[in-house]
């Protein structure tokens, strides 16, 4: 409750545009959710989805089946008053993804772009990977977005992980086969830059 209560205040009081982590366009995100490989018509889930405006982005691509899950009911509120009308098609869940209910093998795509390194202790992470393995399709593919060695130790005044490529896919295990990775340099609206690390990785087949 009082990791809800924190980002509640942060999107209740900020612009969505003025946090550190904004992107006017997700355009990492978008070329790896692209070189899946996959339809249109797959289903994916945005994790710490915020006020992001990759949705935005993915249904100007033509994807439709999505779902975005947060914390806060303010972030994702702001997503639903951008998007009007063509927000009628997503799925929006307000919840604590390590304790978020889902169907087994709902989703083709699971994206994270800054939720997985706020997870401080074996426990939430040891949740959040059974999450994934459950909602998961087998095949299905998983993009992981965290700071990297060289990225921040707290961001909006709460600790971190800080990852390089291979420990992040250790987290996941066997189940998962690295298919790549990358660095971004993340430049904030202040002006300053971060340091992100993308995993590429998909589940094992049945």
């Amino acid at each position: 409750m009082k990791s809800k209560d924190h980002w509640e205040q942060v999107y209740s009081t900020k612009a969505a545009d003025s946090v550190s982590w904004f992107e006017p366009h997700a355009e990492t995100s978008m070329r790896l959710i692209r070189e899946t490989g996959l339809s249109r018509d797959v289903a994916i889930i945005d994790v710490g989805a915020g006020a992001s405006t990759l949705v935005d982005d993915l249904l100007d691509d033509g994807y439709h089946h999505i779902t975005l899950l947060d914390l806060s009911a303010a972030a994702l509120a702001e997503s639903e008053y951008r998007l009007g009308s063509r927000g009628s098609s997503i799925q929006w869940m307000v919840a604590d993804i390590t304790l978020a209910v889902f169907e087994p093998h709902s989703f083709d795509i699971w994206y994270d772009r800054a939720v997985f390194h706020f997870l401080t202790t074996d426990e939430a992470r040891e949740k959040y990977v059974k999450q994934v393995l459950r909602a998961l399709k087998p095949g299905g593919h998983v993009i992981m977005a965290t700071f990297g060695a060289n990225g921040l130790t707290q961001c909006s005044g709460l600790p971190v992980m800080r990852y390089a490529p291979e420990a992040l896919h250790a987290e996941f295990g066997n189940e998962f086969v690295l298919l790549k990775h990358e660095v971004q340099l993340h430049h904030t609206p202040f002006g300053t830059d971060q340091q992100f690390i993308y995993c590429m990785c998909r589940k094992a087949s049945a």
